[in-house]
């Protein structure tokens, strides 16, 4: 459901820069460049992901729109408002979830912890009691609300946090790596809840490592390497950038990195990813060649060394392989 009729977010040219100190006796100063000139948009009721390597940038960006951290140069604006001029203004607009389990008080119930937020949000006390019961019902903690949050499950404890942001009704949500750490019906959960969040009318943008996550949920994704967006579109556009290609799947055992590089050399073969997989590995081929690759690719490997073989088509990882050069 794609809503972009008006700008939620914008970015332009957003630069910013740390300063790190490395040596013990002669110490040295140099600068990290965390954002390099990126210009986003953002569109009132979209579901925007934004995606990229370790460094990229993605959590720098969240922090930037979140009024955590002043851009060195350039502009953000949410819902109209300067992140650095209007930061107050902001605040009031945005709600935030960045993963982890920090940042509740463990020894009171899930409700008093809502309860205890409502109050420092400043919700009007004759409201705060139904919205407490309202945020329970909707991440489903009601049956727990008056356990201590001590024993909630990390999933338990993440659906508690992403209630606490609610609680002022946010008009803009940030989701920061919401689903790591989490079992598969803990994540599963937290998507039914953004996904509700976002049939609901909720503008959210949210970063992930996880590729089926943001191809299951997002409108549209940007693609960050090195503070730059290096692509922008829907899942699907991203897809579309590696039609061309089909994956060739090879489990191996005990190759070594010579026998990757004389595959990588190979001229049918786009690139590899080696997934390693306790005594195996697993060999991704991106190729333009499907089926008529595979011969080929055995012999290089040597038969005696491969188990498994499969090609599939290309998805929105095989995309992000092909953008950025590499996979968490």
């Amino acid at each position: 459901m794609l809503r972009r009729s008006v700008g939620a977010i914008e970015l332009r040219d957003v630069r910013r820069l740390f300063r790190a100190t490395t040596g013990t006796l002669r110490r040295h100063t140099k600068e990290i460049v965390a954002l390099d000139g990126l210009s986003l948009d953002v569109g009132e009721g979209e579901l925007f992901g934004i995606l990229g390597p370790n460094g990229a940038g993605k959590t720098t960006t969240i922090k930037v729109l979140t009024t955590l951290l002043i851009p060195t140069s350039g502009t953000a604006t949410v819902m109209g408002l300067d992140v650095v001029r209007d930061a107050k203004e902001v605040r009031r607009r945005i709600g935030f979830v960045f993963g982890g389990e920090r940042g509740l008080y463990y020894r009171l119930s899930g409700r008093d912890n809502l309860r205890y937020f409502a109050e420092l949000y400043a919700v009007p006390p004759r409201e705060i009691r139904s919205r407490v019961e309202e945020l329970l019902d909707l991440v489903d903690l009601r049956p727990r609300g008056d356990e201590r949050v001590e024993g909630y499950s990390r999933g338990m404890k993440q659906r508690l946090h992403l209630a606490r942001t609610l609680l002022h009704r946010p008009r803009v949500l940030f989701l920061d790596e919401p689903t790591i750490g989490l079992d598969p019906i803990g994540a599963r959960e937290l998507r039914r809840i953004v996904r509700q969040l976002h049939e609901g009318g909720a503008t959210i943008v949210l970063t992930t490592h996880y590729l089926f996550e943001a191809d299951e949920l997002c409108d549209r994704i940007a693609v960050i390497d090195k503070g730059r967006a290096v692509a922008l579109g829907t899942p699907a556009d991203l897809k579309s950038n590696v039609s061309d290609l089909s994956v060739v799947e090879l489990e191996v055992f005990g190759i070594d990195a010579g026998t990757v590089e004389r595959l990588r050399a190979l001229d049918f073969v786009d690139s590899i990813v080696v997934e390693q997989r306790e005594l195996r590995q697993v060999l991704r081929v991106q190729t333009r060649i499907a089926e008529r690759a595979v011969a080929p690719l055995i012999a290089a490997v040597a038969a005696g060394q491969v188990g498994r073989v499969a090609v599939r088509e290309a998805t929105l990882e095989d995309a992000y392989v092909r953008l950025v050069g590499r996979v968490e």
